[in-house]
């Protein structure tokens, strides 16, 4: 376990969400990145993990880029959540939360794509 200023945490979020290939970060639009200290309540609800099925590093809440169509304007950006919390309890170094960041950041950029955990996890491997 390792503990950072929440100032050093958003600079690696920062410098993760900096480091997506140009390819691919040309296609991100109304999506905003943000921090939090831990999920809430009601996010570990709607993805299941209230009775501690899983840890939640990060979210992505929005309309997937596939799943846009004409009509989408005018909507609230799509929100990427990196949580502080879980990530400094897993790592073991600053190496090891930079990582662990940047894989949070990779994972929920690939949701906006529209990729659901498996094909996630295919590519992963």
């Amino acid at each position: 376990m390792i503990h950072v200023s929440d100032d050093v945490f958003e600079e690696m979020v920062e410098e993760s969400v900096a480091a997506i290939p140009e390819r691919f970060a040309r296609h991100l639009s109304n999506v905003a990145f943000m921090v939090a200290d831990e999920p809430t309540r009601e996010q570990l609800g709607v993805h299941g993990m209230l009775h501690g099925r899983g840890t939640l590093l990060g979210l992505y809440e929005g309309i997937p880029l596939p799943r846009r169509n004409d009509g989408y304007n005018g909507v609230m950006p799509d929100v990427i959540t990196v949580f502080k919390g879980p990530h400094e309890l897993f790592a073991e170094d600053l190496e090891g939360l930079r990582q662990g960041v940047n894989e949070t950041v990779w994972h929920e950029v690939a949701h906006y794509f529209g990729l659901d955990h498996g094909q996630i996890g295919a590519l992963e491997r």
